[in-house]
């Protein structure tokens, strides 16, 4: 029943729906006490009412947002308790009063500052905001101002509000003691905090601490990009949770020869973008992109599909590919936009042979293999568990956009998967690791997803208290407290590479002025999150179930750490083939054992599963003894296929396919400018 409620109300755990009730419930309470009248249990009614609403804001709670959709804004529920007060204070017998008059003065002055406070914060929000985003570019052509505290523009509105609270204690405090002294007090503190917050912000309107206009900031980005001259971008669209699909190319781009750009639209992709020293300029408006000069780019590398890509497919001067964020069966690797490209570029002859059954329009002369850059890291299999007992690696990919049942396991295969693995006759240790995307879109897979996460969690509170791991607890005690400490170490310092505290105070225009890395800062950052994950698994027993939900440990660090893996369809599969270990997928849609093989090449060496995950045994026999492993010959020759051959190297080939197609686009160039030139000389 709460959980259903809690569905409804669309808020995020039981907490948040008891604030919204207590919410709720509060200011009726607080309206009944002015009228009755009743002190105490106005003052307990009001300060539940406050701590329910900036609880709810805290949480950044859904439903609270939405309250001003019902004329119930936060402006109108602080508007509204102050009203409340003054009927208070009139029903006690102080209508007539100085108190009364006081009161409803300081009241009215507090609502009138809270104006210029709002049009203040709005000012500099507005003439703070660049035109672009930028990462590793120098903007020292632009004069930018070091930006306002934190503490002065973060929830501004929230923070003025709530100096009420001191007038509100106060006149209660006055009302009880029957010394009107507490209540000037109150209301003149309230006063003065409100004034010295508008006067604090005040320096920071300044035209010395604002930005100069829009076409000064284009100007110095366009003087950039001609000393630069970037001749390769990466360029990217998409929604805040997408940024994987472009941090999964960063280190690409920096081990590229030539002059590379990571290229965004989205003003909110920037902050989840991995640490890289390679230039980052974010142009939210077409318009500003189409009026830059990057008539020195040659090649333009696509990582999605998506409709704000044609801003850039417009220009002439370069080639245009796409490669996509990872290598699979499912139709998104087919789609039709993809003929839009000069060339599309795949991991190994599977993805030219997907084009090439799917008959979407792309030309198989437009399709080159040039594997997967981002596979470097992981490690192939050695032929047995790295531990005592094998861990199996659950990554199922997210729900999709459409009810497919064969988008994602979790749904009708989920809980049986996770509940064999934890319940299999000989031992196994699970990690979850979930699509970033799981929930999004569907409240059901969601729901599973919770479950999910409540089994293993119990399952390894069971396993902590389990005596057959007591010796190797014990064992491990020691070890596991140096790497956890050593874990805090590295974290201190790659938040003080970062920019630690620093950063968060810092607004768009302030970083963009001043966040330059240097390479050697990345190599520095790369060799810590290294150090980080090994440190992480050692501060793990190797029998403990894991969740792991968040960006680290990273997905290719649970394929190195786990022996064998279940998912779906999806580039997570193709990209655990690297590593030569067993691995299961659902057909979560019952085609059938054959037809899912015919129709899904990456699953032509895994074991397959139904919805009952009734084949898991196999999968574990395969892990645990060589000679059941009946498929081992078949991912070899199946990694080959979809990834393409170990040498040259990936990136030796990614690198070449830029430079040979760079050489396409200006010999392009050459020869229309030649074309050109002669019908003018005709």
């Amino acid at each position: 029943m709460i959980s259903k409620a809690i569905r409804l109300a669309r808020v995020g755990s039981g907490s948040e729906l008891a604030a919204a009730l207590l919410l709720g419930l509060g200011f009726p309470c607080v309206m009944a006490a002015a009228v009755i009248p009743n002190l105490w249990f106005f003052a307990a009614a009001a300060f539940v009412t406050y701590a329910a609403d900036q609880y709810l804001h805290h949480c950044g709670s859904y439903l609270v947002n939405r309250l001003a959709a019902v004329r119930a804004g936060l402006s109108i529920r602080f508007l509204v308790r102050q009203l409340l007060l003054v009927l208070l204070l009139s029903r006690m017998g102080y209508g007539e009063a100085t108190l009364f008059y006081v009161t409803v003065a300081c009241l009215l002055v507090f609502y009138g500052l809270q104006a210029p406070q709002s049009a203040v914060v709005t000012l500099i929000r507005l003439r703070r905001k660049l035109p672009v985003v930028t990462r590793n570019i120098d903007l020292g052509a632009v004069s930018i101002g070091d930006a306002p505290p934190r503490l002065l523009m973060n929830r501004p509105a929230e923070k003025m509000l709530h100096l009420d609270l001191f007038g509100l204690i106060g006149v209660l405090v006055a009302i009880e003691t029957g010394t009107e002294g507490f209540a000037y007090a109150g209301l003149a503190l309230m006063l003065g905090l409100a004034l010295l917050y508008l006067a604090a912000l005040l320096p920071y309107a300044r035209p010395s601490r604002l930005v100069p206009p829009e076409p000064k900031v284009l100007a110095a980005v366009d003087e950039w990009l001609g000393t630069y001259r970037p001749t390769v971008i990466l360029y990217f669209s998409g929604s805040r949770d997408s940024a994987y699909q472009v941090n999964m190319w960063l280190e690409t781009m920096g081990r590229l020869d030539g002059r590379p750009l990571i290229f965004l639209r989205e003003r909110n992709i920037v902050p989840q973008l991995a640490m890289t020293s390679v230039p980052v300029l974010c142009v939210p408006g077409g318009v500003h992109l189409m009026n830059m000069d990057l008539s020195s780019v040659r090649v333009a590398l696509y990582a999605a599909n998506v409709g704000k890509n044609i801003h850039m497919l417009r220009v002439p001067t370069m080639k245009h590919v796409f490669i996509g964020h990872g290598d699979s069966d499912k139709l998104a690797s087919v789609n039709p936009y993809s003929k839009v490209y000069d060339e599309v570029w795949t991991a190994g002859k599977a993805g030219r042979d997907r084009y090439a059954l799917a008959d979407v329009g792309v030309r198989d002369e437009d399709i080159v293999e040039v594997g997967r850059p981002q596979l470097a890291s992981i490690k192939p299999w050695t032929g047995a568990p790295k531990n005592p007992i094998p861990t199996v690696l659950y990554a199922p990919t997210w729900e999709g956009w459409d009810d497919n049942p064969g988008n994602t396991s979790l749904l009708l295969a989920g809980e049986n998967i996770v509940r064999r693995l934890l319940t299999a006759e000989q031992p196994v240790r699970l990690l979850y690791k979930p699509h970033p995307f799981t929930g999004t879109r569907s409240a059901r897979a969601g729901a599973v997803h919770a479950r999910v996460t409540a089994m293993i969690e119990q399952a390894a509170a069971e396993r902590a208290t389990d005596p057959r791991w007591a010796k190797e607890r014990d064992a491990l005690r020691a070890g596991q407290a140096d790497a956890r400490a050593e874990m805090a170490r590295i974290e201190a310092r790659l938040s003080q590479l970062a920019g630690g505290s620093q950063k968060n105070d810092r607004d768009e225009a302030e970083q963009s002025r001043d966040s330059m890395v240097a390479p050697e800062t990345e190599a520095e950052t790369q060799k810590l999150r290294d150090e980080w994950n090994d440190a992480y698994w050692r501060s793990t027993g190797w029998w403990e179930h894991k969740v792991i939900t968040g960006p680290e440990p990273r997905l290719y660090d649970c394929f190195n750490e786990s022996d064998a893996m279940v998912s779906d369809i999806s580039s997570v599969v193709s990209d655990f083939i690297a590593s030569g270990k067993p691995y299961a997928v659902t057909d979560s849609a019952g085609m059938g054992a054959e037809e899912f093989q015919r129709q899904n090449t990456a699953v032509r060496a895994a074991v397959i599963l139904s919805n009952s995950a009734a084949e898991l045994d196999a999968l574990l026999a395969a892990v645990t003894d060589p000679a059941a492993d009946s498929l081992q010959e078949a991912r070899r020759e199946l990694k080959q296929y979809l990834l393409g051959p170990d040498e040259p190297t990936s990136l030796e080939q990614f690198d070449t396919a830029v430079e040979e197609l760079a050489a396409k686009a200006e010999a392009r160039n050459t020869g229309v400018a030649r074309s050109l030139g002669e019908t003018v000389g005709g």
